[in-house]
C-alpha cells in the first residue's frame, strides 16, 4: 500500500526514495500468485490496423481543410485541430508508445518501420528518439539523471507555482522534447536518420502536392493540442505525479478516455508488465485484483490537470526520485535494448 504523508512534502525538493521502484517487486509477486499471467504477454496484431486508420483519418482531415480553404487561424480550423486532431495525434503518440515495446509485430525492424510511418501526421520526427528514453524510463524509473520523464531541478525552482504549473501543462510536449538534451544526450543511429528523412520528405511532399502548408499546420496544431490543456493530455501528469500527499509514484486511470489512448490509463499494470499489450491490460487488472484494486487511482484526467495546477497537494516537486543504481551508463541509444518488452523477470 502507498504511504500517506502526515505533512505536506517540501515544495523545494522532490521525494527522494531509498527503496527499489515498486514495479519489479509487484511483477514478481503477481507472477508467483498468478503464473498464468504469461498468457497475456505477446504482440497485438490489432495495433497496426488501429494506428493505420488514425493516420488515414488525419490525412483526410488535413486535405479536407486545405481544399475547403479554411484558414489555420479560422475558429473552425482551430476547433477541429483541438477536438479531433488532439485526440487523433495523442492516439498516434500512444500507438508509437505501444510499438516502442515491440508489441505490434514480432520483428524488431517491422515495429520500428511502423513507428516511423505512424509518426507522419505528428509533423515532427520523434519515434526513434522516443524509444531509448522510454525504455530507460521503465528500467530506471525515477533515477536522477537517467529517467528523462522526471522534471529537472531548474523546472522545479521556476515552475512550482500556479502560473508556472499552468505554463508547464500548456507546453508539456516542449519540455519532453527539450529536457532530454540537457539531461542525457542520445546517440544517433541510422534509424534516427531514417525517421528524420522520411518525416521531412513527407512534410515537404504533402505541402507541395497541396500547394499550401495548411496540412502541415493542421498536423502541428493537432500535436500541440494533444500535449496541452486537453483532457486527453492529462495522462502525462496523471501517470507519475503524486497527489494529496499519497506517496505513490505510478497512478492508473480506468475511465472512458482509455478508448482513445491504447489503455495507457492502466499505467501500474503497464509498468508491471510492459510485455502485455493494450488490449489485455484490463484482463491483467482483473486477473490480479488483490494487487491493483487496493491502489489509489484517478477518475478524471481533466481533474488531474486542474488539481496539478491549482492545488497545493500536487506540483513539480511531487515526483519520487532515487539515486542511479549504476554510476556509469552509456549514452542512450536505440540499439541499447532493441527487443525490450519487459518480459524478463529476474529473481
Amino acid at each position: 500500500m502507498p504511504h500517506v504523508s502526515d505533512k505536506p512534502l517540501a515544495s523545494d525538493d522532490f521525494l527522494w526514495s531509498l527503496n527499489e521502484e515498486p514495479h519489479r517487486t509487484r511483477r514478481l509477486a503477481i507472477m508467483k500468485a498468478h503464473p498464468e499471467v504469461r498468457k497475456l504477454m505477446g504482440h497485438e496484431p490489432l495495433t497496426k490496423y488501429v494506428a493505420a486508420g488514425v493516420v488515414f483519418l488525419q490525412l483526410m482531415v488535413a486535405l479536407a481543410l486545405t481544399f475547403l480553404g479554411v484558414h489555420p487561424l479560422d475558429w473552425r480550423f482551430i476547433l477541429t485541430a483541438y477536438l479531433l486532431g488532439g485526440i487523433a495525434n495523442q492516439n498516434l503518440f500512444l500507438a508509437i508508445h505501444e510499438i516502442t515495446h515491440n508489441l505490434a509485430f514480432k520483428s524488431i525492424a517491422a515495429n520500428r518501420l511502423l513507428a516511423i510511418l505512424v509518426n507522419l501526421p505528428v509533423g515532427v520526427p520523434f519515434a526513434m528518439t522516443f524509444k531509448p528514453y522510454h525504455i530507460e524510463h521503465h528500467k530506471h524509473l525515477g533515477e536522477d539523471g537517467i529517467d528523462t520523464d522526471m522534471p529537472t531541478r531548474l523546472e522545479l525552482m521556476v515552475l512550482n507555482n500556479v502560473l508556472g504549473k499552468a505554463f508547464f501543462a500548456t507546453f508539456q510536449l516542449f519540455f519532453y522534447a527539450i529536457r532530454p538534451g540537457f539531461v542525457r544526450v542520445q546517440k544517433l543511429t541510422a534509424w534516427h536518420m531514417l525517421n528524420i528523412c522520411i518525416q521531412l520528405l513527407f512534410d515537404f511532399m504533402i505541402c507541395y502536392l497541396c500547394g499550401s502548408p495548411v496540412p502541415l499546420y493542421y498536423f502541428l496544431m493537432s500535436s500541440f493540442f494533444a500535449g496541452s490543456l486537453h483532457p486527453i493530455a492529462g495522462h502525462f501528469i496523471a501517470e507519475h505525479y503524486m497527489f494529496s500527499n499519497i506517496e505513490q509514484e505510478t497512478w492508473s486511470y480506468y475511465g472512458p478516455l482509455n478508448i482513445f489512448t491504447y489503455n495507457v490509463g492502466y499505467h501500474n499494470e503497464h509498468h508491471d508488465f510492459p510485455s502485455v499489450p493494450w488490449t489485455r491490460l484490463p484482463a491483467l487488472r482483473k486477473l490480479a485484483p488483490e494487487f491493483y484494486d487496493v491502489l489509489p487511482s484517478h477518475s478524471s484526467w481533466t481533474m488531474v490537470i486542474l488539481a496539478f495546477i491549482f492545488s497545493n497537494h500536487s506540483g513539480m516537486n511531487m515526483r519520487v526520485k532515487r539515486q542511479p543504481r549504476f554510476k556509469k551508463l552509456q549514452e542512450p541509444s536505440i540499439e541499447d535494448a532493441p527487443n525490450y518488452t519487459g518480459w524478463e523477470v529476474r529473481t
